[in-house]
């Protein structure tokens, strides 16, 4: 047996403890919309395009500090190797649209259809059965890759920032021509109207405007302070900062739809069901199958695989909103993407360091973990509290 252990001295303490503040700050923000319902109304007036303003600060914080260290060499070098990105935009347009399809219809269509009665009349006019409703909202949801919140999930995973990047634009521009054709393709209602401002925005705040911020304060403050200051002080400094603002988007997001939450308890159940089991299938299909046999580098598969299992629900909101109305089916199915995605996504980022062992190349931004076992079952990287284990079986 060699066993090498890594010490891991970059987890701050809300990355350690990091699910228990999530489950902490999503009670916090249900109780908090639950208790002050005239809160969420008056967040709820702050809004540009279906985008919220409060929540759009809370994931600038986010992101920025994650942007401010990409080292953009690191997105040149990442665009010339094609490979994680055509893995993230075959999963993203071709596997996981027509999973949900088909996963969210077995469930939602056939074996919960007894649990989810009545009929509700849409933004159209039409009367439609809910079950169809909640069938739609899932699907749309599915049609939307993630942009912002897949820069925390890579960041916590330690994969490759650029790449990371990338994706995300490319991802953004397939988003704005295909979007519309594919959700009326699925969901079988014509003229799907793209929420192109939506978009736009979300894009623009979300990324574009923290990308351009890291960049330039990245360089002024290493012309200004040096690289060992910044490198050793300023990035120190703002560690804590993108988890403190994923905890409290977290609280904004369930203050939000608290109310709703609680009042449909078992009809949140249901739907969540087919959006974790579609999310589980397409990241297991992708990191331990797909991205092994295009032999990717562990920094590479792991967040071609987050982008893939995860969704844009600002747009899905948006989407739902306008075809069926704020109070549908639909825009709740949406709402039930916001409520499972983070403490599923962890759960990945967790596995996808667990496993880090079955890829020929893993650092995660320590010394390298990149020896694999030339045997059949390879190494599991074990992150703990404070420090990261590689076991490595010779046999």
């Amino acid at each position: 047996m060699d066993n090498r252990r890594l010490t891991s001295k970059n987890l701050s303490f809300f990355e350690k403890y990091l699910t228990i503040f999530v489950f902490i700050c999503i009670i916090s923000g249900i109780l908090l919309g639950r208790t002050f319902p005239d809160l969420a109304v008056t967040l709820d007036q702050y809004t540009v395009f279906n985008i919220s303003i409060p929540i759009a600060v809370a994931l600038f914080f986010m992101v920025y500090p994650i942007m401010v260290r990409i080292d953009f060499g690191q997105v040149l070098e990442a665009a010339k190797a094609p490979r994680p990105v055509l893995l993230t935009l075959f999963l993203n347009w071709l596997i996981e649209p027509f999973a949900m399809f088909l996963i969210a219809s077995f469930f939602l269509g056939f074996l919960f259809v007894g649990f989810l009665p009545g009929t509700e009349i849409i933004a159209t006019g039409q009367q439609i059965e809910l079950w169809r409703s909640y069938l739609a909202g899932t699907i749309i949801l599915g049609i939307a890759p993630c942009t912002a919140m897949v820069l925390m999930w890579n960041y916590l995973a330690r994969g490759n920032d650029g790449l990371t990047l990338i994706m995300i634009a490319i991802n953004s521009v397939i988003m704005v021509v295909v979007y519309a054709p594919l959700a009326t393709l699925l969901t079988g209602i014509a003229e799907v109207p793209v929420p192109w401002q939506t978009i736009a925005f979300s894009v623009a705040i979300y990324v574009v405007f923290p990308l351009v911020t890291g960049y330039y304060s990245r360089i002024w403050i290493v012309k200004n302070k040096g690289w060992e200051w910044f490198e050793r002080k300023f990035l120190r400094l703002i560690q804590p900062v993108s988890i403190i603002a994923l905890l409290g988007t977290l609280i904004l997001l369930f203050t939000y739809q608290g109310e709703i939450i609680v009042a449909n308890p078992l009809t949140i159940l249901w739907i969540a069901i087919p959006i974790f089991v579609t999310a589980i299938l397409v990241y297991i299909f992708s990191y331990f199958f797909l991205a092994r046999k295009l032999k990717l580098a562990y920094e590479d598969a792991a967040p071609a695989s987050l982008i893939g299992a995860s969704n844009h629900f600002e747009v899905a909101i948006a989407t739902t909103t306008l075809i069926f109305g704020v109070g549908s089916g639909a825009a709740l199915a949406t709402v039930v993407g916001v409520l499972i995605e983070v403490p599923l996504m962890l759960i990945l980022v967790r596995v996808s360091k667990r496993y880090c062992g079955l890829y020929d190349e893993c650092k995660l931004g320590l010394p390298p973990c990149d020896e694999k076992a030339e045997k059949k079952d390879g190494g599991i990287c074990k992150e703990e509290e404070e420090e990261i284990t590689c076991d490595m079986e010779d046999r």
